[in-house]
Order: C-alpha cells, then sequence, then structure tokens
C-alpha cells in the first residue's frame, strides 16, 4: 500500500464502500475505516446490508477522498478476505478516536454486534 493511501486512511476522511445486491445493483455507503500493513478495515453490525451483501460476494470498492483537499483521493477494487466479530468494540473504538477523538464509541445499540472487515486490495485507481 502507498504512502498516500496510507495518509488518507490515517485522517478523518469518510471512506464509502460499495457492495454487490442480490439483483446485481451497487450499494454504496459511508463508513469509517482505516488501515493496517496492506489491508482497509472497516466496521459495521451484523446483518447490516452491507454484510449481507459481503457475505454472499465479497467483491467490493473502496473510495477515500481528502475532506480538506477533494482532489487528494483514491478508490481501490478488491474483496473482503476476512469478516472480524469486534464485540468488544475494540476496532470500533479505535474509529471512534480517530473520527470524533474520544475513547468509546457512543452509538452502541444493545444486541448490536460489531464487525470488522478485512478488506485485500487487488487495483488501486
Amino acid at each position: 500500500m502507498d504512502q498516500k493511501v496510507k495518509e488518507l486512511f490515517q485522517k478523518k476522511n469518510l471512506v464509502f464502500i460499495a457492495t454487490i445486491n442480490s439483483d446485481g445493483s451497487p450499494q454504496l455507503t459511508p463508513v469509517w475505516g482505516n488501515c493496517n500493513d496492506d489491508h482497509i478495515l472497516i466496521n459495521t453490525a451484523e446483518g447490516r446490508l452491507k454484510h449481507k451483501n459481503i457475505q454472499k460476494d465479497p467483491r467490493v470498492a473502496v473510495s477515500v477522498t481528502d475532506h480538506d483537499n477533494p482532489l487528494n483521493m483514491t478508490t481501490i477494487r478488491g474483496k473482503v478476505v476476512q469478516i472480524i466479530p469486534d464485540y468488544d468494540y475494540s476496532h470500533a473504538n479505535e474509529l471512534t478516536k480517530q473520527y470524533m477523538g474520544i475513547n468509546e464509541y457512543p452509538y452502541k445499540r444493545e444486541n448490536e454486534n460489531e464487525l470488522s472487515s478485512r478488506l485485500s486490495l487487488k487495483k488501486f485507481l
């Protein structure tokens, strides 16, 4: 992963993830995300549409644009290689610190299980 991509994922930039609905149409969602090594990590909850779509077809596209300079952006195609339970909210809390500057994810819902999706990068556009 090149330095530009790493820097975009280290800031408070919204990440847009596109998944494929069961009818073949695209589904696009803004999410929080970060990266480690050669993977992008995004958070969602079990049962959400993007989670269901990823279970059926792991191919995704991700786009992130610099909040301060919209011309500084990247789009990446790849696939989800792992869905990681985040039931203790450790990744959600890490993203909360990055995006909100606070230590604990404030939007917990009863009976909702958080997940992190590890994306393998295929192609940078």
